[in-house]
């Protein structure tokens, strides 16, 4: 059976190291080490992924490890297994228990 993806995917065993643009959604589960800007899509930086970027989407969740500014157009999650060291900016975030933040959020509107 054919696989179709709605999203591109960086795999586990994929290291990124410079920028990195989508004209589309994006999930990481690899590693990148550079930017990461996907203007109006969403990005999902997943369990087993490590981010050293400044990240820039629409919608960002984030359930492994980043290390860089985040800014969600639209909205940032912050899941029970992520970690963020950096800043987060975003009209909503969210931040289950378990997750860590090292850094500063600016939610709400201006």
């Amino acid at each position: 059976m054919e696989e179709r993806r709605k999203a591109a995917w960086i795999g586990e065993s994929v290291k990124v190291k410079g920028d990195v643009t989508s004209s589309g959604d994006l999930v990481i589960d690899g590693a990148v080490d550079g930017t990461i800007e996907l203007g109006d899509h969403d990005l999902t930086i997943g369990d087993a992924a490590s981010v050293v970027a400044d990240l820039v989407a629409r919608n960002v969740t984030i359930n492994g490890k980043v290390k860089g500014n985040v800014l969600g157009a639209a909205k940032v999650e912050l899941k029970k297994n992520g970690a963020v060291e950096g800043d987060i900016t975003a009209p909503r975030f969210s931040m289950e228990d378990g997750a860590v933040l090292s850094g500063k959020v600016d939610a709400g509107k201006k």
